[in-house]
């Protein structure tokens, strides 16, 4: 049997919150190999489980069909300096044989079945598999000619704002933005771009024969919400420069990532720190502000006391006029 190499993207994008999830659907047959990779930031190793027709509901391992992942079995794929993964799934060597009928493949960015999904991140790709049949059909002009129509490539370049973001079109892993993507068969792609603590925008472009389509993503960033509070109390507070209020203060929707705090108070030492805003949460800081030195009791240092020389003299004076007298 004639085997095929198809190809498969499952996008997998593993943030500090939130799941990033882009489902897809591919046919194939029983026996061929299908290539399924895609990317994952959160984990360096991505765990792949099967569901569908007659197999355990939490799932089975890709490369052995009687290993359950409720019990362990998963298949492991390493990501690689690129946040990339790719595996080579062999539909017909998994240990037994699967029916036709349509299959998910799950991506996990750790080892949990379809039960314990609700503390993971995950992706997943529909596999239709169908058993080898009648092959395909060619068109003929004329009787030992076959009819191949010309096509026109098209080209599509992405940017994104901030730049360096990750670019994914239809499931596959690009590079990162501001990139070029010559060679394309004019039709619709998916483009996905993201970027560690900015939103993924996902979005399509449709690439015509001979042309170029551009596409600018200009990703929102995450945000989390930040409490300063300071002792004592009412210091007058900014972030990154910009006056927020006397503490205790709470700022919302702060981008992700590192601030810069300033604390002031009157009779204190003024302090700059910086804090780390994480996506989706609540972040305190908790500032101590302290007196300058001098003004501490029992840190006095005492004034110098001016002698002027005319008391010197004068003390010398009267100690020579009382001095009595010896005898010769």
């Amino acid at each position: 049997m004639m085997r095929r190499n198809l190809y498969a993207g499952l996008l997998l994008l593993c943030m500090l919150a939130g799941v990033a999830a882009a489902s897809g659907s591919t046919q194939t047959y029983i026996g061929d190999t299908v290539r399924l990779s895609g990317y994952c930031y959160t984990s360096p190793t991505v765990y792949l489980f099967l569901t569908g027709p007659n197999l355990p509901a939490n799932g089975v391992a890709l490369d052995n069909i009687n290993s359950r992942a409720d019990q362990g079995g998963f298949t492991e794929v390493s990501v690689d300096s690129n946040d990339q993964w790719v595996y080579n799934w062999n539909t017909g060597s998994l240990g037994g044989n699967l029916d036709a009928g349509t299959y998910t493949v799950w991506a996990v960015d750790g080892p949990n079945d379809l039960s314990g999904l609700s503390n993971a991140e995950y992706s997943t790709i529909s596999v239709t598999l169908g058993v080898p049949g009648v092959g395909s059909v060619s068109a003929s002009t004329s009787p030992g000619s076959t009819f191949a129509p010309v096509i026109v490539p098209g080209t599509l370049n992405v940017s994104s704002v901030p730049d360096n973001a990750s670019v994914v079109v239809n499931g596959n892993y690009q590079g990162r933005a501001p990139l070029s993507i010559p060679g394309l068969p004019p039709g619709t792609y998916l483009v996905n771009v993201s970027r560690f603590n900015y939103d993924l925008l996902s979005t399509t472009a449709t690439v015509e024969a001979g042309a170029t389509t551009e596409v600018t993503a200009t990703l929102r960033p995450k945000t989390g919400t930040l409490s300063i509070n300071t002792t004592p109390e009412g210091a007058n507070i900014t972030l990154d420069g910009m006056n927020v209020g006397l503490s205790p203060v709470t700022e919302y929707g702060v981008s992700a990532g590192n601030h810069t705090v300033n604390a002031t108070l009157a009779g204190y030492v003024p302090v700059e720190t910086e804090v780390t805003v994480i996506a989706d949460q609540p972040v305190t800081s908790t500032i101590a502000l302290t007196k300058p030195a001098s003004l501490i009791p029992g840190n006095l240092t005492p004034l110098p006391v001016p002698v002027t020389i005319g008391a010197c003299a004068g003390a010398v004076l009267l100690f020579a006029f009382f001095r009595p007298r010896t005898r010769p």
